[in-house]
């Protein structure tokens, strides 16, 4: 008989098992051998929740991922095998699921048997995707609860999802339930949080914090603050310390000119063409940026009309059913919530941040559901491990290694992976 380490992996928004192949490989690569007593690491990439499933919410993501837990541990027990450890890591969203994933399992008595070890995120928005005091960054928080379906309500915070009307993330944070509970039973909490760059989750909710220290910094003074407190992280992407002579610029209207002509932040290598295919390329930009833009607001409207209609599907199926799955977690989360007092409804901030007259187009806007979270949060022994990627305008994807095939600028996220990968208790 064999018994195994479980090591679940849970991709992100839009995602597919492939965007975590590095941390597969470099894990399985760490750790090939068995433990002294014999316990053999083994890694379950999450396969429920491809692609358009990612609109259907961290509750139904949860579940999911917690059902494939529950497969794997059985088809171990059908060989005469068990699993005898437990731990989960997530990106992005992933991290989001996998909070409520061992929500699910804890209520299950699934760690009465088996032991929880480490609860990793990397990137994850714990406190709710923030806002800015920029135009795109309203349009964003109108347009995205609508376009994302219900996993959009859930990352801005506007939907109704426990019977007295709280956010799911704000329950999820909760000490009184279970999915703070589940978090309490690892021995070890692990977060990876971008320092800067990440345009898509912002330091301050990936980092679990309410300020942000590294808002309009240079890049020298962040670096200086970032050796102090994470050298391990930033050693292989930090700068010169002499800066590198400027290169000659060519006469303007020459070829060679022309063939400079690139944006400030590079665009991805199937999208750089060579002199003049380049020239052709920018100059139809007035016409591609709004088809495209056409084109993904009706993906994404048609996606969220499928998943919402899907969704529906499997809330009927559940109740039908009467199985241990969404249905039983609310009905759980409202017997208790009977005796509780909800201070996010019944005691509301009356100066919120986000009416504030100043206007930073730097400091994201952290909102009383943020603070409620954060606070929540921070009572956890948690480890928090940034990362340092000034050369490039979003390091979301960097972080995890996401696509070296595509993106030789994803390889620098690979000190981070390691780092990951060896800090895991097995």
């Amino acid at each position: 008989m064999t018994k195994f380490h479980l090591l679940v992996l849970i991709h992100g928004m839009w995602g597919n098992p492939i965007h975590l192949a590095e941390l597969e490989r470099i894990v399985q690569e760490t750790y090939s051998e068995p433990t002294e007593d014999g316990v053999r690491l083994h890694v379950l990439t999450a396969q429920t929740i491809r692609e358009e499933s990612t609109y259907d919410g961290v509750d139904w993501g949860g579940e999911r991922v917690a059902q494939e837990v529950i497969d794997q541990v059985a088809a171990f027990e059908k060989d005469g095998d068990s699993v005898v450890r437990f731990s989960v890591t997530g990106y992005s969203l992933g991290g989001l699921i996998a909070r409520y994933c061992i929500g699910v399992l804890h209520q299950r008595g699934f760690f009465e048997k088996i032991e929880a070890i480490n609860f990793n995120t990397i990137a994850t928005p714990h406190c709710g995707l923030p806002s800015y005091h920029t135009l795109i960054s309203s349009i964003t928080r109108g347009l995205g609860p609508k376009l994302l379906s219900r996993t959009g309500e859930q990352f801005y915070c506007v939907d109704k999802w426990s019977p007295k009307g709280r956010p799911l993330l704000v329950v999820m944070a909760d000490p009184e339930r279970v999915f703070y509970q589940a978090l309490t039973k690892f021995k070890n909490l692990r977060i990876y949080a971008n320092s800067v760059n990440d345009l898509t989750v912002p330091y301050v909710t990936a980092a679990i914090e309410t300020t942000d220290p590294f808002a309009e910094e240079d890049i020298n003074g962040i670096e200086i603050k970032m050796k102090e407190k994470y050298p391990c992280l930033i050693e292989q992407h930090r700068l010169p310390d002499v800066p590198p002579p400027k290169p000659a610029k060519p006469t303007a209207l020459t070829p060679q000119w022309f063939k400079t002509l690139k944006p400030s932040k590079p665009l991805p290598p199937f999208l750089q063409f060579r002199f003049p295919l380049n020239i052709i390329f920018y100059s139809s930009l007035p016409i591609l940026i709004p088809t495209i833009l056409t084109m993904v607001l009706i993906r994404f409207t048609l996606a969220s009309r499928s998943s919402r209609a899907r969704v529906k599907q499997l809330e009927k199926e559940s109740k039908e059913s009467q199985t241990e799955r969404l249905a039983y977690v609310l009905a759980e989360l409202e017997h208790e919530m009977e005796e509780a007092v909800v201070d996010f409804i019944d005691n509301p901030d009356p100066s919120p941040s986000y009416l504030s007259s100043e206007k930073s187009r730097a400091h994201p806007i952290i909102s009383p559901t943020h603070h409620k979270i954060a606070n929540w949060l921070n009572q956890l022994p948690i480890q928090k491990e940034l990362a340092y990627f000034p050369a490039t305008r979003n390091s979301h994807a960097m972080i995890i290694c996401r696509d070296v095939k595509r993106f030789d600028i994803h390889k620098l996220g690979e000190p981070l992976v390691r780092h990951w990968a060896t800090s895991l208790v097995i």
